[in-house]
């Protein structure tokens, strides 16, 4: 039988070992990462972001909003939406667009994400970026603007504004994907600012139209005429 010799470690092992223990005792007494606001920088130009890619600008669109959802929860770090430049969150959303102007996942993320924050300002500016968007695509970005109009109305307490994003989708949003009750809302928001001459006329010219076919909604909405016709205003 032949015997094996007990190796013996080499200075390159012993080298490479103590390299290994020194930089595990160093991450250990690192202290924790401390999130930091100002770590979004401004989007990569769209020129070279279409470099970068060759050319496949979904692909690069993609890779944007994974990089901008990153800036929230990095690794070790928490970084809260309250305390992002939404000036620099509103250029990323902008440049995913640009990039692939089919996606609807930046006003998803404006309207879910980054308006949920309680900061009046930034919640404008997410509404702000969502309805300037929703022109471009009314048929298909309706409920963006609906979602925000609900919040104009019960968190900004600003119905004007709620009222005027309903206005938006009754006139731009006229698809048959696009519900009734989506093209409706400026209806109920001229009731609720006591508007009730206004919500009166425009409630039974739809009903006069015949564009409302279903019989249960034509019902819901005589009763809601029938109760604007006993307010004395």
């Amino acid at each position: 039988m032949t015997s094996h010799r007990q190796r013996r470690p080499t200075t390159e092992t012993l080298l490479l070992a103590v390299t290994l223990i020194a930089q595990f005792a160093w991450g250990w007494s690192r202290p924790e990462p401390i999130a930091q606001a100002s770590a979004l920088d401004p989007p990569p130009p769209i020129g070279v972001i279409r470099v970068a890619s060759l050319g496949e600008a979904i692909t690069a669109a993609q890779w944007l909003t994974l990089s901008l959802q990153a800036y929230d929860n990095q690794p070790g770090v928490s970084i809260p939406f309250l305390q992002l430049d939404y000036a620099r969150v509103t250029a990323w959303l902008d440049r995913i667009l640009d990039l692939d102007p089919n996606t609807q996942y930046p006003l998803l993320m404006a309207a879910q994400l980054y308006a949920q924050v309680p900061d009046p300002v930034k919640q404008r500016t997410m509404l702000d970026f969502v309805r300037q968007e929703f022109l471009r695509d009314p048929n298909h970005r309706w409920r963006y603007l609906a979602h925000m109009a609900i919040m104009a109305k019960h968190r900004l307490n600003d119905l004007p504004l709620a009222l005027a994003c309903a206005q938006d989708i009754h006139v731009h949003a006229i698809g048959p994907e696009v519900p009734n009750w989506a093209r409706q809302m400026h209806i109920f928001l001229l009731e609720d600012m006591g508007e009730y001459a206004r919500a009166k006329i425009l409630l039974g010219g739809l009903l006069a139209s015949g564009s409302v076919t279903d019989p249960h909604e034509a019902h819901f909405l005589m009763e809601r005429l029938e109760a604007l016709n006993t307010i004395r205003k």
